[in-house]
């Protein structure tokens, strides 16, 4: 079993890798299998009388096996295709194919408020991108899944059954498991299934469609015909499912392995059996084979993406798509477990109700003060990134060795907690949740951690800001200028993360327009700090161009990268020890081929590089991306300890890579607050 977070995400692109050629084995089988049919119901029934006996196989019309290869990888290939190109706007997608209903960020019913809070849990703790939460109404059944083409695409949908019937505890339960699939590489996979497996139920449903066409016919030779169609349709459904059946064999024994290791995954952050046992004790009580049952077309062809069986299983035992509740309890807990009664319940959540603010009318984007930017003033600008920022060390840590760092990423761990506890606290204490709940507010708060702390350039901001949402904008930005003041520094980065879910629902030419506005507000005043540096990095990262679609992998060793590599490394050391970088920076290079012997210099370290640099190295693939944030780590933690300025840098760096953050990480943004 694979260790590590990206061990795991080499191992899922390993098994995509072996699912293309086992589909391209059952197509191979179903081409031949039709031609045979069709080719025995031609010779025997369709053609001349005893042509079969003068020309055998000759008495086929010409083309025949051709044509009817194309014509069955025309469907099953087409119509694979076409569901793989429509799973393109990943997990959005899948949810609206059960029909779920996304969850607005500002709801103000209890369940769904104790929902949205155990998600931002999760995934600061995790160190990624809170996912859009979806809802499956009219499914009383326990059941969830998470569905996604990266951790940056990805939605967490429960069915409404586990939002009445689940303790909280319980629900976090589910949700870490669900953050398992999100981090260990399932989704993508699972998306890959949907596609194929479509493909292979296509020629069943054409072998059906056969079948029941109308047989009554005025002649008799009419009714003949139409009953070799009838037999001849029969006929494909079989040779169809058979494709299904290894489909689901596939399916089966995919799904099964990744359910067992997300149930630890999830035990292991929680440190509450009774957290996702608990939900599967619950499962069982209504009905080992219908606890999770989903009443819905596509419940079949998403089988595999669910927490329990969304049906009644094909077969036992290896069709099974999930591993029996009685050995999945008993894992958890170590000793076999009665399952539990479901009743709905009545949970009594917190006080919190967020305020009512206005949404500010949506206005024209304006251009003009962001077009005044010339690329040369960037690039000239830019190259001052690092410079910027010069508090002293503070908030020092200890560490354990990169080795252990690199090999917890990717496995949340209750000791995140205490961060996770701070942050939200001092979010709902500073008034920023309703601006984390709309569109309009969520851009706000981004464009309020760019303000300046000079008034007359901060009197520039507020005009471009004015200028894209309208004259409110500018006493709304002010507050969330106000409010960033009262933040640690290292905790900017992880707030954004909780506004991705509101600002991801913008359309595309919305997210570029963010993004040149706030570019435009962080060269306003003619340099780059790094709290600007860092955060337009993620903005990027996550709302930019490359945001959307699968990555590619595009080099399979860091020699390939070395350039870019030594460009980040040296980014790190210039933050972590401004008076002695080379230290920081020899401390990485040691552990990285190829990279150079000595820092570059700040002069070298500007946006567009180091944008341009990130970009290449998230193409690597899995199992070298670990080595570069190893190096980093080693960099970040010189001496065994380091400053929010280099956490930060690793944070940004993890969230360019899509990977998950290291949890030591966390521990260093907690030690902020007391600083």
């Amino acid at each position: 079993m694979a260790t590590t977070f990206f061990e795991q995400q080499h191992a899922a692109r390993r098994t995509s890798r072996g699912l293309i050629w086992l589909f391209v084995a059952a197509v191979v089988a179903i081409v031949i299998a039709v031609n045979v049919v069709l080719g025995t119901a031609y010779l025997y029934v369709l053609a001349p009388r005893g042509a079969w006996a003068r020309y055998g196989l000759d008495a086929l019309p010409h083309y025949f096996v051709t044509t009817n290869t194309a014509v069955v990888l025309l469907m099953i290939v087409g119509g694979s295709v076409q569901q793989v190109l429509a799973m393109r706007e990943g997990g959005e997608a899948v949810a609206r194919m059960v029909g779920a209903r996304p969850v607005d960020p500002s709801s103000q019913d209890q369940l769904e408020r104790r929902l949205l809070n155990v998600v931002e849990e999760m995934a600061l703790a995790s160190g990624i991108a809170a996912p859009r939460v979806y809802v499956l109404e009219r499914q009383d059944t326990i059941n969830a899944f998470a569905a996604g083409l990266h951790p940056g695409d990805a939605v967490v949908t429960v069915t409404h059954g586990a939002l009445t019937r689940l303790t909280r505890d319980e629900l976090q339960g589910v949700i870490a498991h669900e953050f398992s699939h999100i981090l260990n590489g399932d989704m993508t996979l699972n998306i890959q299934l949907i596609g194929l497996l479509h493909g292979l139920l296509l020629l069943a449903l054409f072998g059906r469609f056969l079948a029941d066409m109308d047989r009554v016919r005025l002649s008799s030779e009419s009714r003949d015909r139409a009953n070799v169609l009838f037999a001849v349709g029969i006929a494909i459904v079989a040779i169809g499912y058979i494709g299904v059946f290894f489909g689901r064999l596939i399916k089966a024994g995919v799904s099964r392995q990744r359910e067992c290791l997300a149930d630890a995954s999830s035990l292991q952050f929680t440190r509450n059996p009774d957290g996702i046992g608990g939900a599967l004790r619950k499962i069982g009580g209504l009905g080992e084979l219908a606890g999770g049952t989903i009443d819905h077309p596509q419940a079949e062809s998403l089988s595999h993406l669910f927490m329990a069986p969304a049906g009644v299983q094909f077969a036992a035992g290896w069709m099974a798509t999930h591993p029996p509740l009685e050995h999945r309890i008993q894992a958890i807990y170590g000793h076999p477990m009665d399952f539990l009664p479901a009743p709905e319940l009545v949970v009594a959540i917190g006080s919190y109700r967020p305020t009512q603010t206005p949404e500010l009318a949506p206005l024209p984007f304006t251009t003009g003060p962001v077009a005044a930017t010339s690329a040369a003033q960037t690039r000239a600008t830019a190259g001052s990134a690092v410079a910027a920022t010069i508090s002293p060390v503070t908030g020092l840590v200890g560490t354990a060795a990169g080795a252990a760092i690199q090999a917890s990423i990717g496995r949340p761990h209750a000791a995140s907690l205490p961060f996770v506890e701070q942050l939200l606290a001092r979010v709902e204490s500073l008034g920023l949740r309703p601006a984390l709940s709309d569109t309009t507010g969520a851009q706000l708060l981004v464009l309020g951690l760019l303000m300046d702390k000079e008034q007359a350039i901060v009197a520039r901001q507020e005009q471009q800001v004015a200028d894209a949402f309208g004259p409110e904008a500018s006493a709304r930005v002010e507050a969330m200028r106000s409010a960033a003041t009262q933040m640690p520094p290292g905790w900017r980065l992880p707030l954004v993360d909780l506004a991705f879910p509101t600002l991801r629902k913008l359309p595309v030419a919305a997210r570029n327009r963010l993004l040149t506005l706030a570019h435009a507000l962080i060269v306003a005043d003619g340099r780059v700090t790094l709290p600007e540096f860092l955060l337009y990095t993620v903005l990027e990262a996550r709302l930019g161009a490359g945001a959307e679609g699968v990555r590619a992998v595009r080099y399979a060793s860091l020699r390939d990268l070395a350039a870019e590599a030594t460009l980040i490394l040296s980014l790190v050391a210039a933050v972590r020890s401004r008076e002695a970088p080379a230290h920081a920076y020899e401390a990485g290079a040691r552990l990285l081929e190829g990279a150079a012997s000595a820092p570059l210099g700040r002069d070298a370290l500007a946006l567009d590089q180091v944008s341009a640099a990130l970009r290449r190295l998230n193409a690597l693939a899995p199992l070298a991306k670990p080595q570069l944030i190893k190096a980093c780590v080693a960099v970040a933690f010189v001496d065994g300890s380091t400053n929010w300025k280099a956490a930060s840098c690793l944070r940004t760096l993890c969230a360019a890579l899509d990977c998950p953050l290291p949890p030591q990480v966390d521990a260093q943004a907690a030690a902020e607050a007391g600083t």
